[in-house]
């Protein structure tokens, strides 16, 4: 009986320190949720706030379109130097002819394709030369064109996947931290996606590689964070760009689904004040209630959703197909 009763009392002693930290975690997200949905309205008016603490300039990848192109402008809109970086020329220089026209700041462009890899990444440094990059913004990624199964998306398109996702985040890491580390100051964020949360089918490979953005840069701000370097992942649910063009329902923009500035109005506003966020204040609603599930639900809940996407598109598809015959 004395035995019963110290083993019941152990057990009542683990389920409830259990129900205790899961509660603090549960008071944690939601002040983190708080956090990012007042962060905005407290933000500092002065220009060059961001300049001052991480440094004159910042790089960009993926910079013509979408998030990091509204990124961009952001930070520009800050006082922030900035170092375009993405595949197209002719992309490149009418972003940086809006920017110099709508904000008094240094411009620099570099062309570069991320899926050659190493000489993508030499190119940008060489280009780079001794500007010293006070933020860097690892935002160039690819996705499959639309949800498929792993055997029927290209070979080439899943080496690209890699390249950009994987390869492109932590060679540019690599490239500029220990500057930032000689220098004692700087920030890089990494910018993933919602669908790190969980296993996704028919995105499989993608969702991978964001969950190796999450690993990796959460590792990195171990090693570098006590030497004065900002590193912040950011994890965004859906947003209105065209990489989300497969499906109508999530290209269209709503109170969740926001447009890239919008979005990046707020990413840049948690940036030295939150080192993990969704980077908007509806997504990180989302998180919270998308991580309640166990994985097993979630990953059977975005395989759903995938096939409802693949259906749109394909059914698009077919539509265009249709229309085309027919006129011609």
């Amino acid at each position: 009986m004395m035995e019963f009763s110290v083993l019941t009392l152990l057990l009542l002693a683990v389920g409830a320190l259990t129900i205790l930290f899961f509660f603090l975690d549960l008071i944690w997200s939601l002040l983190q949720v708080a956090r990012a949905v007042l962060a905005p309205l407290f933000l500092p008016n002065e220009e060059n706030a961001l300049a001052r603490k991480y440094g004159a300039w910042a790089l960009i990848t993926g910079s013509t379109d979408g998030i990091g192109k509204a990124y961009a402008f952001e930070l520009a809109k800050r006082g922030v130097n900035v170092i375009l970086v993405s595949r197209s020329l002719e992309k490149l220089s009418r972003t940086q002819k809006e920017i110099e026209s709508l904000h008094h700041v240094k411009t620099k462009i570099i062309q570069a394709d991320f899926s050659l890899g190493k000489k993508a990444v030499d190119a940008v440094k060489e280009a780079v030369g001794t500007v010293h990059v006070g933020i860097l913004v690892n935002n160039v990624g690819k996705q499959y064109e639309y949800p498929m199964y792993l055997g029927e998306v290209p070979e080439e398109e899943l080496w690209d996947i890699i390249k950009i996702n994987v390869g492109a985040v932590t060679l540019m890491c690599r490239a500029f931290i220990e500057d930032m580390a000689k220098m004692g100051r700087g920030a890089i964020v990494n910018i993933s996606s919602g669908s790190e949360l969980q296993p996704l089918p028919l995105m499989n490979v993608y969702a991978a590689s964001k969950t190796y953005i999450k690993n990796f840069t959460q590792a990195l701000r171990y090693e570098y964070g006590d030497r004065g370097i900002t590193v912040q992942h950011l994890a965004p649910m859906f947003v209105a760009t065209k990489m989300n063009h497969f499906s109508e329902k999530i290209y269209q923009k709503s109170l969740f689904v926001p447009d890239p500035e919008t979005y990046s109005r707020y990413a840049v506003s948690v940036l030295g004040k939150l080192d993990e966020s969704s980077g908007y204040w509806a997504h990180g609603i989302q998180t919270f209630f998308t991580t309640l599930p166990p994985v097993w639900i979630r990953m059977y809940i975005g395989g759903y959703m995938n096939k409802i996407f693949r259906q749109d598109y394909l059914k698009s598809e077919a539509l265009r197909a249709t229309q085309i015959h027919v006129k011609n």
